[in-house]
């Protein structure tokens, strides 16, 4: 089947569509998008992931922050994609006391009682509210309440201001080298764990899509610029400095004449987080169930008060487009609570979007996920069907992104 060009207009925004025929899974049938989608391998996303893990939480400040990034650029540069960094300065002003709840020090079981709390709107019938039960969440800070004492030596050091890095690189598009789609994920975590979910499994994620599109038999028309943010535990810090040292630059060509844009004009951001939990609401009694539930998706948000919400809700749809042609397992939904990660920095630039396992503010916020900034965020915590979901959002970014970007195989 030919092959044709569609430009979708977001607003000011045009994106670039390559439109082929509607192909059935498992079969190529001369589609790049499917060929590429089937390069992603589970086991490879969860080597990826389990790499990360040496490293610990990853706290921002620490060697071992420093160490994860210097490995995470020995990988990008191994596949091809050739990385950069961005430095900047974190040193804010001391916080205040905290008030909120503080998470338990003892060690919890997924399976044991916290005591539950209900919703916010007070109790309805059976102890439930409108929003349902919640559980408490917050910051395990207790190096105790982590009992693998290897993790808990792997995440002694505390924290220090000062210096920051973060890796970058980029895909360069064959005909538009000036215009870009950013995708990223952070790959600090905290909680003394492995941040296995929060947030190795964004980060892996897109790592493993940097491998695929910088295969040598890869071509887009755009470039993709690939970004892992540090300090986004600490309040979106990296991205924020990324924006700030970046967003005068787009479309630049620099030096002049040489067709060379450090800087791509950005048409498109795409975040990804905590890409692994989604196992439904808490009990009565506080306690989330062990099983990925079936009805688990990958969400896609946007933020409704953006101030391109319209051009981020279609950017948002055309992701669950192509979930709903090449995801194997899990489909897509698409919500409007983009909050709280990498691409809020970036949401009144381009049109940005976020893929998530489930909404931050109505499931994360109310205790869904209890490996959240816990000591429960571990590789033995996550089994296949947890990693099965991450590999479906990676399917659903992939498939989107060569389809805006044009991308094709070279015979």
């Amino acid at each position: 089947m030919c092959s044709k060009f569609r430009f979708l207009q977001l607003g000011m925004f045009t994106l670039t569509v390559l439109v082929t025929g509607s192909i059935s899974q498992g079969q190529d049938n001369g589609d790049p998008v499917r060929e590429l989608v089937n390069r992603l391998d589970l086991e490879t996303y969860k080597t990826a992931i389990r790499g990360l893990t040496q490293f610990g939480d990853r706290r921002q400040g620490t060697e071992r922050n420093r160490r994860a990034v210097d490995w995470i650029e020995l990988q990008l540069e191994a596949v091809g994609c050739s990385p950069e960094r961005l430095h900047y300065v974190f040193d804010p002003e001391p916080r205040p006391p905290r008030t909120r709840r503080p998470l338990s020090n003892e060690p919890r079981d997924l399976t044991t009682p916290t005591g539950g709390s209900v919703g916010r709107n007070g109790v309805g019938p059976g102890g439930a509210s409108i929003y349902g039960y919640r559980a408490p969440t917050g910051v395990n800070r207790d190096l105790m309440a982590q009992p693998d004492e290897l993790i808990r030596n792997l995440n002694k050091e505390e924290p220090v201001n000062g210096p920051r890095s973060e890796v970058y690189c980029t895909k360069v598009g064959t005909t538009h080298p000036d215009k870009m789609y950013i995708v990223g994920a952070h790959m600090d975590g905290h909680g003394v764990n492995q941040a296995v979910n929060d947030d190795g499994s964004g980060t892996a994620l897109v790592m493993e899509l940097a491998r695929i599109f910088s295969a040598s038999d890869v071509e887009t028309e755009v470039s993709i610029r690939f970004a892992l943010w540090n300090n986004e535990e600490t309040g979106l810090n990296g991205s924020e400095a990324y924006v700030e040292q970046r967003k005068d630059l787009q479309g630049i060509e620099n030096p002049p004449g040489s067709g060379q844009y450090p800087e791509p004009r950005w048409l498109g951001m795409i975040q990804h987080d905590m890409m692994l939990w989604d196992h439904g609401a808490p009990r009565a009694d506080g306690t989330v169930s062990m099983d990925q539930r079936p009805e688990a998706d990958v969400n896609i948000e946007f933020q409704s008060n953006s101030d391109l919400s319209e051009e981020s809700m279609e950017l948002a749809f055309f992701f669950k487009a192509a979930a709903d042609e090449y995801n194997t397992d899990y489909p897509a939904t698409v919500g409007p609570h983009m909050t709280n990660t990498d691409s809020t920095p970036f949401m009144n630039q381009v049109p940005s979007i976020s893929l998530r396992e489930n909404e931050r503010g109505a499931h994360t916020g109310a205790g869904w996920n209890p490996t959240w900034h816990t000591p429960l965020d571990v590789w033995t915590t996550f089994d296949d069907e947890d990693f099965r979901l991450g590999l479906n959002a990676a399917q659903t970014t992939l498939s989107a992104i060569a389809k805006l970007t044009s991308a094709r195989l070279k015979n």
